[in-house]
């Protein structure tokens, strides 16, 4: 994204549905005030509808909000539909994937065990 390296940034998910009426101004003090972040580390803030086709993220490019959108015309984004937790953190790789399709939310979870018997 302009301005903005993924790779050195975190991206946080909010989880559930959003309002897509909110523009920068409503989603920035969503991502302050609801996931308690600072939205002026480099960071990218996710979002997304009840519907799972319209995904918002937002991030500060050194002077200023952007908001990048993308609609689904056919399919959905997997996205978890509650947590808790009022953010997740993913990594790039996640990101990759999301924006791919791919429900990494629904991957088998390790599992760690002390003993066999």
């Amino acid at each position: 994204m302009i301005g903005l390296e993924v790779k050195e940034a975190r991206v946080f998910v909010r989880p559930g549905s959003t309002d897509m009426r909110k523009q920068i101004n409503g989603l920035a003090v969503m991502a302050e005030q609801v996931m308690e972040a600072n939205v002026f580390e480099p960071a990218l803030f996710l979002f997304c509808n009840g519907e799972r086709r319209i995904l918002k993220a937002l991030y500060w490019d050194r002077n200023g909000f952007c908001l990048w959108q993308k609609n689904l015309q056919k399919d959905h984004f997997p996205w978890p539909r509650s947590s808790e937790q009022a953010r997740l953190e993913i990594d790039a790789e996640k990101l990759r994937m999301l924006l791919e399709g791919i429900d990494f939310w629904s991957a088998h979870q390790p599992l760690s065990y002390q003993r066999v018997s």
